[in-house]
């Protein structure tokens, strides 16, 4: 959709914050595991590169405890920390804080490919069974476009990919996906889990369009490749539309491309709190996929996070 349609529907579309729709209680049958979360402790001694202590909304203690408080009444029952911050120890600090919970299942964490000690690290972090990747895009200054010709870091790749790990990218543009169709033409066999996808600019320009459409098309052919529907709210004239029928379009667009069985859910927590309140993102897609039937909503909330990333069971409420 592009900025011309996107305003034009937010006009015919209530701003209001309140959802009619089915709300967690009512589907109390479909457990739910966060692919999409943060961790970070504004009180450590040596501080925390994001957020910001000037962001008023962001900076403070995102810890287990917090989230669990928000999102286990609303049917979350694991979730997985994806990384906060780009320096190496943080992985470890990540790690140590997921182990003391039995909600978090997993950590994606923050490693460079193409890096002389890649392999030492990765061999360091993998040893923990709740690490179950890397995040590598565009973020902390990284660019897998550039890296491409990197004989270093194709190989690199590889060896995140014969370990069964996963690799997420940040913050997509048509850059990004046309990077991760050369990447997943060298590499076959790695999984990639697209983050955010919904919250993308569609170029204006129409032979970008064209190329990110191409694109996009290609990747969804590519049975290793997942989206995350998050961060699928966004800001229009100030307020935040809450009615599924705006964001509506968006979904349909990549639900026809990647289809019920590589599809994520993500709450983007506490990045989240920048739009709305966690449970109005959940409930706008709980709306959505469970208009589709329990079959699809349940692989959307759990079943393909379990394809995906191959997490282990750590607490009995969990499917």
């Amino acid at each position: 959709m592009n900025r011309r349609k996107f305003l034009a529907v937010s006009a015919g579309v209530s701003l209001a914050t309140g959802l009619p729709v089915a709300r967690a209680e009512q589907n109390p049958h479909i457990p739910i595991i966060d692919t999409h979360i943060h961790l970070f402790d504004t009180n450590r001694s040596q501080g925390i590169p994001w957020p910001d202590k000037t962001d008023k909304i962001l900076y403070k203690p995102a810890l287990t405890e917090r989230y669990r408080s928000i999102a286990a009444r609303l049917g979350v029952v694991g979730a997985i920390v994806v990384e906060a911050s780009p320096w190496l120890e943080d992985n470890q600090w990540v790690l140590d804080t997921a182990a003391k919970d039995s909600m978090i299942v997993g950590v994606i964490g923050n490693l460079e490919p193409g890096k002389a000690d890649f392999g030492k690290q990765l061999s360091r972090f993998q040893a923990s069974p709740l690490f179950r990747g890397i995040r590598y895009g565009n973020l902390w200054g990284h660019d897998i476009s550039s890296q491409l010709e990197n004989p270093r870091f194709i190989s690199d790749i590889k060896s995140l990919a014969r370990a069964g790990l996963v690799l997420d990218t940040a913050n997509p543009n048509p850059a990004l996906l046309a990077a991760i169709v050369k990447l997943t033409d060298q590499v076959p066999d790695l999984k990639v889990v697209i983050d955010h996808l919904p919250q993308m600019a569609i170029p204006e320009d129409q032979t970008v369009r064209k190329s990110y459409e191409a694109n996009l098309k290609k990747i969804g052919q590519r049975p290793k490749v997942y989206v995350k529907i998050s961060e699928v709210l966004r800001r229009v004239n100030g307020q935040v539309p809450t009615a599924l029928d705006f964001y509506r379009a968006r979904l349909d667009e990549l639900y026809g491309i990647f289809g019920e069985d590589r599809m994520l859910y993500g709450s983007d927590w506490p990045n989240s709190d920048q739009w709305l309140p966690f449970e109005d993102g959940l409930n706008l897609v709980r709306e959505y996929f469970v208009k589709k039937g329990q079959s699809v909503a349940e692989k959307y909330f759990w079943k393909n996070s379990v394809a995906a990333y191959h997490w282990q069971k750590r607490d009995p409420s969990q499917p």
